[in-house]
């Protein structure tokens, strides 16, 4: 059993709530009173952090919330972001003081609450000195609208830079059996300075959830048909490796995505996991997953299985991988 983490001093449930393919993200979001009632049943389960970002959904992600579980505020950890903006078909990244400063604001109106508890910037900014940008996060803590700031795809060299300036709370990579990025630097310095490390994607975009088959039928406006690892050139290597790791789920009597979670969980005392879902039953199942105790075997025959040698495709298009700030592979 997986008992409650800590982000700065605040315990929470080592597995959290991605809130971005609610609005945004993996297709078309559900409707509406579903979305409610899903965001509802996670906090009735005992998930007591949800994570969202000014960008989902172009902040109605941070609307949804708002409407949603606002007036129980009280009941959960609430983690949002700044720094990447969108115009268009144009995307960029901004993190200057006055930027974080004005978007700040603006996801406090849109999520209807005071004061968030952990603020992150989203992306790291070679544009902007990271003293600046850390110095904005702190007079913001200063002036009580937020608990804590972190980061989001920043390497270790950076981390460490801008811990330095002033104690972040917590870094958020994608993290998962086949995106091992942060064990090149980020997983370690996390550790030794005392950051919790939130993993977000932690079922592999899906992929080791269990039931996609096919990438070809994902919606036209699905992010992963843009990520190499699952065109037709990839996806029938790929897929293979997730039939071999399924099995190793049903030997084991657990979902695949329970198996996914519980490795990541199993990476450090520090680690945390926020996968997303539209589906109630995943939503109990992935909270499930925190409990479950399994054999160091079981957790490293998955572990030899799907990584990122084995892995056939990159996580992003070259053109997102220019705006990570995470150490990669070659």
């Amino acid at each position: 059993m997986v008992s409650a983490r800590t982000i700065n001093g605040t315990a929470v449930h080592p597995v959290g709530l991605g809130c971005m393919n609610l609005s945004w993200a993996y297709g078309n979001p559900p409707p509406q009173d579903e979305k409610v009632k899903l965001l509802n049943r996670a906090l009735d389960l005992g998930y007591n952090h949800l994570d969202t970002a000014n960008i989902y959904g172009g902040g109605k992600n941070e609307e949804l919330l708002a409407e949603a579980v606002m007036h129980r505020r009280k009941e959960f950890f609430l983690a949002s972001k700044t720094g990447i903006v969108i115009d268009g078909a144009r995307r960029g990244i901004d993190c200057s003081p006055d930027a974080i400063t004005a978007s700040l604001d603006a996801s406090l109106q849109r999520l209807g609450t005071d004061h968030i508890d952990l603020f992150y910037m989203h992306r790291f900014d070679p544009k902007v000195p990271i003293a600046d940008s850390v110095g904005a996060m702190a007079r913001a803590i200063e002036a009580g609208k937020i608990g804590d700031y972190g980061v989001s795809e920043w390497s270790a060299a950076h981390i460490r830079e801008a811990h330095a300036v002033h104690p972040m709370a917590a870094v958020q990579p994608e993290y998962s059996l086949w995106t091992r990025n942060v064990e090149l630097g980020v997983l370690d310095t996390t550790r030794e300075l005392g950051i919790a490390l939130v993993a977000f994607s932690p079922v592999a975009r899906g992929a080791l959830g269990g039931e996609l088959r096919d990438p070809a039928t994902l919606g036209e406006n699905d992010l992963r048909r843009n990520m190499p690892r699952f065109n037709a050139e990839n996806w029938p290597h790929n897929l293979a490796l997730i039939d071999q790791f399924n099995a190793i789920a049903a030997t084991a009597g657990i979902k695949p995505a329970q198996l996914a979670l519980a490795w990541v969980l199993s990476r450090g005392d520090h680690v945390h996991a926020i996968p997303g879902t539209t589906s109630i039953a995943h939503l109990e199942a992935n909270f499930a997953a925190a409990n479950l105790t399994l054999s160091d075997a079981v957790l490293e025959e998955a572990g030899a299985l799907i990584n990122q040698q084995s892995v056939s495709g990159h996580r992003y298009a070259e053109a997102m991988r220019k705006t990570i700030d995470t150490e990669d592979f070659d």
